[in-house]
């Protein structure tokens, strides 16, 4: 399993990395591997308003359907259209073409009660 250095990690397995004033926001290799093959992404238009630790969308593989949550507080900005036509994305590259959505945050201090990569494989060893 792959846990980039340069994003932060959400206790329920979302990722979050900043990018010029944004979030780009997705599931981890460990979420998307547990799920199995994604069929169907429900994601919120831009616009919609998402709290962290609340859910904003939903992932549906052949095995279940299954909350994602926000890793920040803020507006969804962008919602990766890919996803409609090819949800298998999610499985093939969950920290590349595989994202769901970009946030425009309230406040990036949120990001710094993520945890790191070093962080998160802790918290799934510990799970």
């Amino acid at each position: 399993m792959d846990y980039p250095e340069d994003l932060r990690y959400s206790r329920e397995h979302e990722w979050a990395k900043s990018e010029d004033g944004r979030v780009r926001v997705g599931i981890t290799d460990f979420a998307q591997d547990a799920l199995g093959d994604v069929v169907y992404v429900d994601l919120p238009e831009p616009g919609t308003q998402v709290t962290a630790g609340q859910a904003f969308g939903e992932v549906e593989s052949t095995k279940s359907v299954s909350d994602v949550y926000a890793p920040v507080s803020g507006t969804v900005v962008e919602r990766n259209g890919a996803l409609e036509d090819k949800p298998e994305l999610v499985n093939e590259q969950p920290y590349g073409d595989g994202w769901l959505i970009a946030i425009e945050p309230a406040s990036l201090e949120e990001l710094d009660a993520l945890l790191d990569s070093a962080g998160y494989q802790e918290h799934l060893q510990s799970s």
